[in-house]
Formats: structure tokens, C-alpha cells, sequence
């Protein structure tokens, strides 16, 4: 596969909790039967902005083959994340919506959201989706709950925020964020990490630094990181740019111009099995590191024909089945990956488990079971949060 660009608080269980509840009710509180199935096959535009197409390429193709009656063909295109909502909003206010569904992270279903552009898909065909409780990981379902309905959680891992370095170029890894500070002003232009609005591992450096900084809340970038944002301002003081994607670290990690960059467990393994970072790079957590997990969805603009929504609610509940989940181990590029319970290593296809074992790291096993992992921020604060980056961090290199 090539790569893409990319023990709860009591107050957080609330939230959770709430968040639950809503989608419970859903976002309009109605129940809708399923549009029928069409009676010829139809054509769908499938769009990925967040790189999960690696991951479910081969169920997609999958439910193609094994439901020829549903689907005559099925198109892929990609796209930046930050660019998509205005491209569907700009679709839907000329009525003539081309992409049917959409694959992307938390960033641009909650913008979506926001702008209210996603087909309600809970509780509003709840009598053809599976039941998330019944199927989702705890991880997996409470990431699927940020989502509110909009969307269907399809992949899931616990993500980072990581640090991945070369050994010959940094021989002593910071192990805190001061030494982090400290190494990038020493090595000026040698650390890097991608714009968080449009990549994996910026995203969660960016929702994980509160905690490892100890701010006041860190499900609140408003009122609540004030240390996070005087700590960005300052490491970027000694940063040349910010890419627009998560491969362009990467790319520039594995060519020697840069020395450290921000990672996932996914963006560790599975450039080093594609060749395009060494094999010798190595990872380091922060003092106070939690794991912020990260999820891809299954999501639907608004606008779209019944035939081709009750053929989509088919093709995501097929995604969602143990069999179909097997796949999204890949080559370690959302580490593990499936979303679903009950999908052992060993379902995977062999070459997945090929690469895993030679590429994938013990030590995440163990950092996985003892380190707490937090959801990311919710949908309005995620958006803030994009928002402020850019104004006051970003802005500042081109």
C-alpha cells in the first residue's frame, strides 16, 4: 500500500455520556426506514481526505465484487481535509452533490458537522446499521460517539503524540517537553511536525501537549491551554515551516533534512515498510504521555439519491463486519486498526502480519496497556482549536 497524507475524568464521562445520549436521539430525534434498494446498480464517488483509503481499499472493492446487483462501479479521488466542506457546501447549495461518501478523520466531520453537511446515519437507520455498542471496541466507540450520529467509525488506534528520530542524528531523545524545547532551539530547523488541520500526528501533538504540560483543562483550547499555546509559539520560534501533510514529514525525515519529527504508532511502522524512512528510526514518549487516539469515518453529504443512500448504509455496515476488518491492519498504517471486537492479528491477510511483525515495536504493546488513552477534543472545540493553531502558530511560517 502507498501512504496516505495521513480512566476517564468524571467531567469527561459526562460529556461522553451526553454525547451518547444525543446520538440516542439523533441529531433530528427521528427514525427513518431505509431508502429501498435500487433495482439497477448504481456508481459510487468515493473521496478521502484523511488517508484511510489504504486501509479499507480492499473491503471497498470487496463489497463491489460480492454485490454486483448494488454496485456497477466504484470511482476514488483524494483531497486535502480543510478543502472539503466548502467543496460540498458549494455542491449541495447548487444541488448537484457528486460524492457520495466520504472517508475522513474527527478534523473534517466535525467542520462538517459544524456546517451541518453529513446525512444524520444514527438513530435514523438504526434498523440497518449495526448497534455501536454491540460491535465497536471501548476506544473505537468512544471516538464513534464524538461523532453524533454523523458518522460510522471505521478504523481506530490509540495514535500518539510520538516522537520519531533518527539515532545517528539525536543521540539523546528529549524526554520531556522542556527538553524538547531545549533540543529544537539547539538544532534549529532539524524538528518538525505538520499543520494539525490536515494531518494524523499533528493533530494529536497538538490535542496531547495539555496534558504532558499539565494544563488547566485539556478538553478546552480556549480557556484551558495556556500553557500548550505559549509552549507552540515558542517551539515553532525554532521550526522553518509546517507541511500541509503528514507524508512531507516523512519524506523529508527519511532524506535527512529533518532529524525528529511528530509520529503515530501507524506513520512509525508503515513508512519504514514502505522504504520511505530508515528501519533504524526510533520512537520516544514525553513525560506525562497519554496516548489521544484517533479514528477514520464512513460519512454521507447530504443531497445524495436514495438509491445510491440505501446502497452506502449496505456498504458500511459490510466494512463493519469482522471479515471486512481483517484488511485495516494493512501494513501498520493506523496500528492496529480495526475498530471492531474480535479481530485478532491473526485474520489479517498474511503479508499484514509479515510486516507487523517485522516492522511493528514491542514496546507498543506494553504502552498500550499501561498508558491511558484520551478521545480527542469534541467536534466544536476540535474546530477552535484548528482555528487558533492557524491564526497564531501557523501563520507565523509560511
Amino acid at each position: 500500500m502507498t501512504i496516505a497524507d495521513h480512566d476517564a475524568h468524571p467531567s469527561r464521562r459526562l460529556v461522553l455520556g451526553g454525547l451518547a445520549g444525543a446520538a440516542a436521539l439523533g441529531a433530528t430525534g427521528a427514525r427513518a426506514q431505509a431508502p429501498a434498494l435500487p433495482r439497477a446498480p448504481v456508481t459510487l464517488n468515493v473521496i478521502d481526505v484523511g488517508g484511510a483509503l489504504a486501509l479499507v481499499q480492499k473491503p471497498l472493492d470487496n463489497f463491489r465484487a460480492a454485490k454486483p446487483n448494488l454496485v456497477s462501479r466504484m470511482t476514488f479521488t483524494k483531497a486535502p481535509a480543510p478543502e472539503l466542506p466548502g467543496k460540498i457546501k458549494a455542491m449541495q447549495d447548487a444541488k448537484r452533490v457528486d460524492l457520495d461518501l466520504v472517508l475522513g478523520g474527527m478534523d473534517v466531520l466535525s467542520a462538517g458537522i459544524e456546517q451541518q453537511l453529513w446525512v444524520p446515519l444514527l438513530p435514523t437507520y438504526a434498523s440497518v446499521l449495526p448497534k455501536p455498542e454491540d460491535i465497536y471496541l471501548k476506544g473505537a466507540l468512544d471516538n464513534h460517539n464524538l461523532g453524533q450520529g454523523f458518522g460510522m467509525c471505521m478504523v481506530y488506534y490509540p495514535s500518539g503524540p510520538l516522537l520519531e528520530y533518527l539515532p545517528e542524528k539525536v543521540r539523546t531523545p528529549p524526554t520531556t517537553a522542556e527538553e524538547l524545547l531545549a533540543w529544537a532551539k539547539a538544532n534549529p530547523n532539524r524538528f518538525m511536525y505538520a499543520r494539525p488541520a490536515n494531518s494524523g500526528p499533528g493533530r494529536t501533538f497538538l490535542m496531547g501537549l495539555p496534558y504532558i504540560l499539565g494544563d488547566s483543562d485539556p478538553k478546552d483550547p480556549v480557556n484551558g491551554w495556556s500553557k500548550t499555546w505559549a509552549y507552540l509559539k515558542e517551539l515553532g520560534r525554532h521550526i522553518e515551516y509546517y507541511p500541509g501533510g503528514t507524508g512531507a514529514t516523512m519524506k523529508e525525515l527519511g532524506e535527512g533534512s529533518r532529524d525528529m519529527i511528530v509520529s503515530t504508532t501507524g506513520w512509525d511502522i508503515n513508512p519504514r515498510v514502505l522504504g520511505i524512512v530508515p528501519k533504524s528510526a526510533r520512537i520516544q514518549t514525553l513525560q506525562n504521555f497519554r496516548w489521544v487516539s484517533d479514528a477514520q469515518f464512513m460519512f454521507v453529504p447530504k443531497g445524495i439519491g436514495d438509491d445510491k443512500l440505501a446502497v452506502l448504509l449496505e456498504l458500511i455496515k459490510w466494512v463493519l463486519s469482522p471479515a471486512q476488518q481483517a484488511y485495516t491492519y494493512d501494513e501498520g498504517y493506523f496500528y492496529p486498526g480495526p475498530a471492531v471486537k474480535d479481530v485478532p492479528l491473526s485474520m489479517a491477510p498474511p503479508e499484514s502480519q509479515a510486516a507487523i511483525r517485522e516492522f511493528g515495536r514491542p514496546e507498543y504493546d506494553k504502552l498500550i496497556a499501561e498508558v491511558p488513552v484520551e478521545t480527542p477534543l469534541l467536534p466544536d472545540k476540535m474546530v477552535l482549536a484548528f482555528r487558533r493553531w492557524d491564526e497564531e502558530v501557523g501563520s507565523k511560517r509560511t
